[in-house]
């Protein structure tokens, strides 16, 4: 997009603003007031930001100015209403209304547009030294595979389970991040979200 003029980012802001302050765009002659300019050189601005893809203006009627790109805007937060899932029932697939505890509005950076998260409450002491604490919510990102390393969401003997993964030669290794307990190793395991962030209530 072509770079605008201060003047014309001016008359931008202006246009945005009183917008947003009174639910309908300025008329040319506001703007002018506004700015002790000339109809003309009002005109003059609003056909450049035109061009350059800033405004759109029907001609035809009054107040129809209409900002299309207000670079000085907040962006908009990305959020998500992201499944919570309670006990888990065995043999009930994970995201099944049996399964369902409610729902969790979450935000960027915790969810991303895309893609497809749930949420789990942490149960027990087992990675406590990945820094996931009992009672945290583990926001867990839907994947069905897993590299070596990564703290992932298994499904073992219609339990869940929230481990280290790594892959050895004919089996997978779960591996938790507490010495006191024992790595779980299986040749029947089901990866079923990858952790994407930890959120933790005080």
């Amino acid at each position: 997009m072509k770079q605008i003029t201060e003047r014309q980012q001016q008359v931008l802001d202006f246009i945005s603003k009183y917008t947003k302050d009174n639910g309908y765009p300025p008329t040319v002659r506001e703007i002018g007031e506004h700015f002790g300019i000339s109809l003309r050189a009002v005109q003059d601005h609003i056909g450049a930001l035109q061009k350059k893809g800033f405004l759109s203006q029907s001609q035809k009627r009054a107040r129809s100015i209409s900002v299309l790109v207000d670079n000085h805007s907040e962006p908009t937060t990305f959020v998500s209403k992201v499944p919570l899932l309670g006990t888990v029932a065995a043999g009930k697939p994970l995201l099944s209304e049996e399964n369902l505890d409610g729902f969790v509005n979450l935000a960027e950076p915790f969810v991303r547009p895309g893609k497809s998260y749930f949420a789990l409450r942490v149960r027990g002491q087992s990675m406590i030294n990945a820094g996931i604490l009992e009672g945290d919510l583990a926001v867990v990102e839907q994947a069905k595979t897993a590299v070596d390393g990564q703290i992932v969401v298994a499904v073992i003997d219609n339990a869940i389970t929230l481990k280290r993964f790594y892959k050895e030669a004919d089996r997978v290794r779960l591996q938790p991040e507490n010495p006191d307990f024992s790595p779980i190793y299986s040749k029947d395991v089901m990866i079923v979200g990858i952790l994407s962030n930890i959120v933790r209530t005080y």
